[in-house]
């Protein structure tokens, strides 16, 4: 009995063996016909564009208007009346120095000032009394003649006394730092206390609104740049915005060490970033011409062959493709053979594509 169990069992296994050996497996072609539904916005024309080449140029991005606002005097900071980010406006205050000594200079230069006018007004009176006695001769002429130089010596005395006030005016109005233009404080290098020597950093000051960048170039391209000519770059920190400027000026030396040349490129108006100091690198537009460009996204790589997925007749076809220079602004590839102005591309093709396979295009994602 047992025997006979155990034969069944056997008998029973070999048949679910070849029952599961019978099921048809998926093919290529069952995939092929499964169609591939897309939308307008999965879909990229082949159309011509223009293809730009020139020397690479780099750099950072710097204001035209700035100012290192310096002491020039000697003296102790009592106050900093503006910080880092803080707007100005021209003629605004922004650091006080301590002006006690400079001030009692000041009144003792106009003391003196007071004292030599009034020796002057003596002298000119004593001068004028002679002359009239020396007309009807009651004085004589030498006695004339001192009263004269008298006279010019208070004079001389008035003008140096008047001057010394000046400059003591001048040295109290320089313990008042004030901004020279509408900007920002950039750096505030002293605070409240420090001693401020002739010639000590006080604070910078800069336009935001007049950046440029300030790019550098290779000698050996020189010959090639020209004022007016368009300079395509990126900054660091935008990383998805592209900037574009022209060339203001090129600077008649090179560098002795780097043999590099500089360049100043103006903003387009308005489109400047708002910050100092950034890299920013990208070429100078010396030709340009027009051709067919794909765009990175929609070529797909195996190895070293680059090839695109074309819709037509809606059906997918798997296009090899020659591939010229890349455009240095957006990225995109100069086409050289594979396909024709007007073809239709996936954007972001998937590697689970086939040759071959129907493609259905839809109004939009929601129909999917």
């Amino acid at each position: 009995m047992m025997i006979h169990y155990r034969t069944q069992f056997v008998l029973l296994a070999v048949s679910m063996v070849l029952l599961g050996c019978g099921k048809p497996e998926p093919t290529d072609s069952a995939a092929v016909n499964q169609p591939f539904i897309v939308t307008a916005q999965d879909l990229v024309t082949v159309q011509k564009g223009d293809l730009a080449s020139g020397p690479p140029i780099t750099g950072t991005i710097q204001p035209q208007r700035r100012a290192d606002l310096r002491a020039e005097v000697p003296a102790v900071v009592l106050q900093v009346l503006r910080e880092n980010g803080d707007k100005v406006r021209r003629g605004e205050l922004l650091v006080r120095l301590d002006d006690t000594a400079i001030r009692d200079s000041l009144a003792s230069a106009e003391e003196a000032g007071r004292a030599a006018l009034q020796s002057f007004d003596q002298a000119e009176r004593q001068f004028q009394r002679l002359k009239t006695l020396r007309e009807s001769g009651m004085a004589s002429t030498q006695q004339l003649e001192d009263a004269e130089i008298r006279r010019n010596n208070a004079q001389s005395d008035l003008s140096a006394a008047r001057t010394r006030s000046v400059q003591a005016r001048q040295q109290l109005d320089r313990t008042l730092s004030r901004a020279p233009f509408d900007g920002i404080v950039s750096e505030r290098k002293v605070s409240s206390g420090d001693t401020a020597q002739i010639g000590k950093e006080l604070l910078k000051v800069m336009d935001p609104s007049s950046m440029r960048f300030e790019g550098l170039v290779s000698a050996d391209a020189i010959g090639e740049l020209k004022v007016g000519q368009l300079v395509s770059f990126r900054v660091n920190g935008y990383p998805a915005q592209a900037f574009s400027g022209l060339v203001k000026r090129i600077n008649p030396a090179a560098n002795a060490g780097t043999r590099q040349v500089e360049v100043l490129v103006e903003f387009a108006e308005g489109k400047q970033p708002q910050l100092s100091g950034l890299y920013a690198e990208g070429f100078v537009e010396i030709a340009k011409k027009s051709t067919l460009m794909l765009p990175a996204v929609v070529l797909a790589r195996e190895g070293d062959k680059v090839f695109a997925w074309r819709v037509r007749g809606g059906v997918l076809q798997k296009v090899s493709l020659e591939l010229g220079e890349r455009d240095p602004r957006r990225g995109d590839f100069a086409l050289r053979s594979g396909l024709a102005e007007g073809d239709q591309l996936i954007r972001n093709p998937t590697s689970n594509l086939k040759d071959g396979q129907k493609v259905q295009v839809v109004a939009s994602a929601a129909s999917k």
